[in-house]
């Protein structure tokens, strides 16, 4: 998806990358992208994070690392009602490619390779207490514990974010217009949304919109806002004692029968096998 360019650079002053901890009431929409790998672990929020064609539920515990001008977004709030709270570590290419040619550094490389779609990892407490103290260390002992970090999870199970069919074209072009469009359809998928509505949104026909769409996402526009509805759906199957056909309602589905063959679809389970699954 073709998103805004966000300069580390000049964030990262003299150090020899970024490393900081993220502190807001919610984390806001926000789709971009940067040269430089991003390692994010989620201490505290709850909400979506969006990847490439990517778009999953995240929640407290969400360890991603990211590939170079792949673009991304979490959005949403915190559990409980407290600050939304990340650490962020950013390292471009130039600080990382003298380690990469060591005979030991072969995991952390192929790992690195494997980022260009970004990749999940699971729980581990003791990367996760480096990843936090590495905000706030100073001198060598930050690189020495970056590296650290990388070769540990290195070694762990990972999982792949975007699909193998997403191609990121790096573009300032749009870039305003598809933001536009995809907050839109973000704070507004439980109600009825036409195609006309979205492409009125950026000027453009129907036609032209889905063609722009479709380039910039890898989704068809009625595919991209299913996605997000069923995986709305999910989330409030697993966390909430409506019904199903309430679920399908306030996820912005006109008939439970279209919602459960869309959901189906998506996720291979009728809705009511998918929440006995998620509540054993």
């Amino acid at each position: 998806m073709k998103a805004i360019l966000e300069d580390i650079k000049s964030n990262k002053g003299t150090s020899s990358f970024h490393a900081f901890r993220y502190q807001v009431p919610y984390f806001q929409f926000k789709w971009h992208y940067h040269p430089e790998y991003e390692l994010t672990y989620i201490v505290k929020g709850k909400g979506y994070r969006i990847v490439g064609d990517s778009y999953e539920y995240f929640t407290d515990g969400d360890l991603v690392l990211l590939g170079s001008n792949l673009p991304h977004t979490w959005s949403g709030k915190s559990n409980d009602d407290i600050d939304s709270d990340a650490v962020v570590i950013q390292f471009s290419n130039e600080f990382i490619a003298p380690f990469l040619e060591l005979n030991e550094s072969i995991s952390i490389k192929n790992m690195l390779e494997n980022a260009i779609r970004g990749i999940s990892f699971g729980a581990d407490e003791s990367i996760v207490s480096k990843i936090i103290d590495l905000s706030t260390t100073n001198g060598m002992d930050r690189i020495i514990n970056l590296i650290s970090i990388l070769d540990n999870l290195s070694k762990k199970q990972t999982k792949s974010i975007a699909s193998n069919t997403f191609h990121n074209v790096v573009s300032k072009k749009n870039e305003m217009r598809i933001n536009k469009v995809c907050l839109y359809i973000q704070n507004n998928f439980y109600n009825k949304i036409s195609l006309k509505e979205v492409a009125d949104l950026v000027y453009l026909t129907e036609s032209n919109f889905c063609k722009f769409f479709k380039k910039a996402t890898g989704k068809t526009y009625s595919d991209y806002l299913n996605e997000l509805r069923i995986n709305e759906a999910c989330r409030l199957l697993v966390q909430s004692d409506k019904s199903i056909n309430q679920i399908s309602f306030e996820c912005g589905f006109e008939t439970l029968s279209y919602f459960n063959r869309v959901f189906l679809n998506k996720k291979g389970v009728t809705p009511s096998k998918y929440r006995n699954s998620k509540t054993i």
